[in-house]
């Protein structure tokens, strides 16, 4: 239980059901295939791009082989991705003289993390003083997506209800099997990498907003971070936008199911939105069996059974989702993302990024650099 005194963390709100994505791009030497470090070189060719309610559209991350792409505001999933597309050609177009292709995945099949610059700012340098060998493991990616919630009363009862849905998120994005030169056996390696920082990993389930201001007093009073910007759960509250921002997704490979995810992601917090407006108490899981989910997403992704209620019963987490993507079509023909959505049940058919990764590298009789080929290749579909 947190603390008796509590931090005021004032909730924006968000009128409407809003979307926006955060989508993190690796950049890549056309030649070795390698990482690059010339995030600054691209950041100066691209200049300072702004979405139409001014929110910075290319963003930098810790490592200088990384840009992170941005949207503005949107009513829809379209107009993020296409927002996305914009800024992804006008940084291909600067990356591209740099000798320089663009590349998304949870991790880079082969590259070293010894080799990675970081990016110079206080709150980097901060973050690496304190967390040594583990912060500069952090040669991940992932995506964000934001969506909007009227109420602070309201984030709580929807996060917590929303982690029953993360192992499928998970296995659907999972894009980062291989680490360093060698296959983890994991279908996402970077999901556990990333819960080694001390503020990341699982959030914890509050029951209400006071509860989280307790925990955030706590917090700022004894260091453990400075601004809510330093805490980096999977699933979090973003105060100052008014949004529930998921996290869970690897870095997602393609336009296409980026925009499949999107969708889920936005259907998932809506549906328990309105659950919550018409007076229903949303299920969720105890902390251990949510725990174990993620675990079992990881490691085995699409062929993970899940534990899918509080009395234990266990599931195929594919088994599960076709019926999740059922009960959500609705919702998807009200938010106009009804073909993304139902684009989301081709993943498993396809194969997902760590499948097809693991099946190039076969292909190739173990060639990494193969497998950065196809990612490349595969970013503009």
């Amino acid at each position: 239980m947190a603390g008796a005194r509590s931090a005021n963390v004032p909730f924006k709100g968000s009128p409407r059901p809003t979307i926006g994505i955060e989508w993190e791009i690796a950049l890549v030497d056309k030649v070795t295939r390698d990482l690059s470090n010339t995030a600054a070189a691209v950041f100066d060719a691209v200049g300072d791009l702004r979405a139409h309610d001014g929110t910075p559209q290319v963003t930098k991350e810790l490592l200088r082989n990384t840009v992170e792409l941005v949207t503005g505001v949107h009513d829809t999933v379209a107009g993020a991705v296409e927002d996305l597309r914009a800024t992804m050609d006008t940084v291909r177009r600067a990356a591209d003289p740099l000798g320089v292709d663009l590349f998304c995945a949870g991790t880079h099949p082969f590259a070293q993390w010894s080799a990675q610059q970081l990016t110079r700012s206080e709150h980097y340098d901060e973050l690496i003083e304190r967390t040594q060998w583990w912060g500069r493991q952090m040669m991940i990616w992932g995506v964000h997506v934001h969506v909007g919630v009227s109420h602070r009363d309201k984030v709580f009862p929807i996060l917590n209800s929303l982690l029953l849905a993360y192992p499928h998120l998970l296995a659907l994005s999972a894009s980062s099997p291989m680490w360093a030169g060698a296959d983890t056996g994991y279908a996402s390696n970077r999901t556990l990498m990333f819960q080694q920082l001390p503020t990341a990993g699982l959030p914890f389930q509050f029951e209400n907003w006071p509860q989280f201001e307790g925990f955030v007093h706590d917090q700022l009073k004894t260091g453990v971070f400075e601004q809510l910007g330093g805490m980096h759960w999977d699933i979090r509250p973003a105060p100052k936008w008014g949004t529930i921002e998921v996290r869970v997704c690897d870095g997602i490979s393609t336009k296409t199911e980026l925009s499949a995810m999107a969708a889920l992601i936005h259907c998932l917090v809506v549906d328990l939105d309105r659950r919550v407006e018409a007076g229903e108490e949303l299920p969720s899981l105890p902390p251990w069996h949510v725990q174990e989910n993620k675990w079992r997403a990881a490691r085995y992704g699409l062929d993970a059974i899940v534990i899918v209620d509080s009395d234990s019963n266990e599931r195929l987490v594919t088994d599960d989702l076709m019926e999740m993507l059922n009960r959500l079509e609705p919702i998807a023909k009200q938010l106009g993302c009804s073909a993304e959505l139902a684009s989301v049940a081709e993943i498993p058919v396809r194969g997902a990024s760590y499948q097809r990764q693991r099946k190039v590298a076969a292909a190739a009789q173990g060639d990494l650099v193969a497998v950065v080929d196809s990612l490349v290749r595969e970013l503009d579909t």
